[in-house]
């Protein structure tokens, strides 16, 4: 069952890995009411499912994430899967004790079914007609995948950002197939401040004269620079004002400050460059369409608003973590979803981690962080081996 190929990577790698596709062939009816004819999803998986099948671990993926999360797709790559800082042979998540699923959500623009996909009934992209998605439809599918693979409960659902949601939206939609969710650097709901960021990311999208209203596929264009401005915009917000300060200052790239001509800023250069990569890499549809499903996400809501409702549906124990110089998720967001297990009475442990990374602070090999995490997930791993008892709820 397993995607991984044998390679001369160094310790700590999984290697070379293969990703996979699911296609699932029956109608799929979406929250937002409409119905799709089937779905492709496209998975990697890294270490072997235990004879129990209890040591499965599913990666969610955050706003610009995809199924990569660990390893190389080949020898001549320079860059390894976007989380492989923690997922591998002795890491956070150890390759050596869990079997690892990550997968590229449905409308994504990495292989599995989204805006560049075939419309079957028009036989052109869905662009902009693709339907909207939400953190119950990801999950759904994502069950739906987990049945293919035959793991009928996961030792944890794990996730940062927009994937630390779904992991709450899986302990909370599907109770029993959850041992444990772990949750990193999210909220329970977006604030204003932040729908309004990512406003301002569609608007530069929409109004550059390449979209084409989302039908820029269809006559060979690309909105780049709009997806380039929205990637800038948004990538200013994962950063921290310290950590911005330490590593560009007010450093020049070039010109001459006391002739004010031709003059670029190291962090100006910096920006320009992940625009322009990320508008290389990424479908400006499918970053409308996840932006929105990060808008709409609030698993109180069905519940009269009520967060400890929501929570008391889980069964799941929680890890929460947060970062102290994330403002776009600040720990305060936390606190309010640890507050409410704890209100629920659900097994939560919880840290808030020093770091100047900001929003980004969850992808990097943070020595705190990084020792939290493990051991949380060594205890998982611990139980799924020995069946043993959970301890007892509490909160640190």
């Amino acid at each position: 069952m397993g995607t991984q190929a044998q390679s001369s990577e160094p310790v700590g790698s999984v290697g070379i890995v293969v990703p996979e596709t699911f296609r699932f062939e029956e109608a799929f009816a979406l929250q937002c009411g409409e119905t799709l004819d089937g779905f492709e999803l496209v998975y990697e998986t890294y270490g072997e499912l235990n004879a129990r099948r209890s040591n499965a671990v599913l990666i969610c993926h955050a706003l610009s994430g995809n199924h990569h999360a660990a390893g190389f797709h080949a020898e001549s790559d320079t860059k390894p899967g976007w989380w492989d800082t923690c997922i591998g042979p002795g890491k956070a998540v150890d390759t050596d004790r869990f079997h690892v699923v990550a997968l590229n959500n449905l409308g994504g623009c990495h292989g599995s079914t989204g805006p560049a996909s075939s419309n079957t009934a028009t036989g052109k992209p869905f662009g902009a007609d693709f339907p909207i998605v939400t953190a119950e439809d990801w999950v759904r599918s994502q069950a739906l995948l987990a049945d293919h693979l035959g793991i009928e409960r996961f030792a944890a659902v794990v996730g940062g950002s927009l994937g630390g949601m779904q992991a709450m939206q899986w302990a909370i939609d599907f109770p029993d197939r959850v041992r444990a969710a772990v949750l990193i650097a999210c909220a329970a709901k977006l604030s204003a401040q932040n729908i309004a960021f990512n406003e301002i990311a569609r608007q530069a999208i929409m109004s550059d004269p390449e979209y084409k209203s989302g039908n820029y596929r269809s006559t060979d264009t690309n909105p780049d620079q709009g997806l380039g401005l929205a990637r800038m915009i948004g990538h200013v917000t994962y950063l921290s004002h310290d950590g911005m300060g330490q590593k560009f200052g007010r450093e020049l790239k070039f010109g001459d400050m006391s002739r004010a001509r031709d003059v670029e800023f190291q962090v100006e250069s910096y920006l320009r460059y992940q625009g322009q990569s990320f508008s290389r890499r990424f479908d400006a549809n499918t970053y409308l369409l996840m932006t929105r499903a990060l808008d709409f996400f609030d698993p109180a809501a069905r519940f009269d608003d009520d967060l400890v409702a929501a929570l008391r549906e889980a069964t799941a124990g929680f890890l929460v973590l947060s970062f102290t110089s994330d403002w776009r998720f600040a720990p305060a967001r936390s606190k309010e979803i640890v507050d409410a297990l704890i209100a629920a009475r659900k097994n939560v442990v919880s840290a808030v981690i020093e770091s100047e990374h900001g929003h980004d602070s969850f992808l990097m090999p943070l020595p705190r962080y990084v020792e939290v995490f493990r051991t949380y997930m060594n205890r998982l791993a611990d139980e799924a081996e020995g069946d043993v008892a959970p301890e007892t709820p509490g909160a640190a």
